[in-house]
């Protein structure tokens, strides 16, 4: 039996944490002799967003594929960037001819990987249905890829786990991404897909979702504006390691790590 090993990267939040991904994520792959990495990286610039030094970063260190989500576009000069790097995708559910792509393929140590990445509906921007928008994915790249990942960006943990209900089976890791909170589902389902509600995230744990604690609560106590800092607190990264049988395509192992 043959392995092909994907580590999936929580939400980078700031300068800190891709400082951080750039100075560990190497050893780390390379312990766990991993072969690709996934990485969440809407919230790597200073302010929300993603700006093109960040990406290269991250890709450098490490990142094989990053995905993003409803903070994509905060920085003017990454719809460019999008257009212009296919290791960089948007949420594939954004309207016809909004910059970049909703997925990639990548081939990683001789294997065909299709990556896509959807936003949510529930709470978030009313987009195109996700559902549908990966399964016209699926049609269109049908028998170009030896493996396929998805990351959901949403709100509601309902959404993202009718999702992976939905497609398993059919995709072999699904993740989901946004709240910055890592929960505590990693499994592998029925039909042999392995999937986590939330990755969690990759910056200050010591604060609220990365930001300094003291600011949050001031505003859900005054109900008054504030600017957001984020925490200069102590950085690590939530993910999860899924390791796939290459005979089968079903994932044997998922295990939530941090590094």
């Amino acid at each position: 039996m043959g392995t092909f090993k994907i580590l999936a990267v929580g939400d980078v939040v700031g300068p800190a944490a891709v400082k951080h991904i750039k100075e560990n994520l190497w050893n780390f792959r390379n312990y766990h002799k991993i072969n690709m990495v996934v990485c969440n990286a809407e919230n790597a610039a200073l302010g929300n967003g993603l700006d093109p030094a960040s990406a290269d970063t991250l890709i450098a260190a490490g990142c094989d594929i990053l995905t993003s989500g409803n903070h994509i576009f905060k920085k003017r000069e990454i719809r460019a960037y999008l257009d212009s790097n296919d290791t960089l995708i948007r949420p594939a559910n954004y309207p016809a001819g909004t910059a970049g792509s909703g997925y990639t393929l990548a081939n990683i140590d001789g294997w065909r990987v299709l990556v896509i990445n959807v936003l949510g509906t529930i709470y978030l921007e009313s987009l195109a249905c996700p559902f549908d928008t990966v399964e016209r994915i699926l049609e269109r790249e049908s028998g170009k890829y030896d493996f396929a990942v998805l990351d959901i960006h949403a709100e509601a943990t309902s959404e993202k786990i009718a999702l992976g209900r939905y497609f398993d089976g059919r995709i072999n890791v699904i993740v989901g991404t946004h709240t910055h909170v890592p929960t505590a589902d990693t499994m592998v389902l029925p039909k042999g897909s392995g999937y986590v509600t939330d990755l969690g995230m990759t910056g200050p744990h010591d604060g609220v979702l990365g930001v300094r604690a003291d600011i949050i609560i001031e505003k859900l106590r005054t109900k008054m504006p504030v600017r957001f800092e984020l925490s200069d607190g102590p950085v690590d990264a939530d993910a999860v390691m899924f390791t796939i049988d290459t005979d089968s395509g079903k994932v044997t192992e998922a295990i939530r790590v941090n590094f």
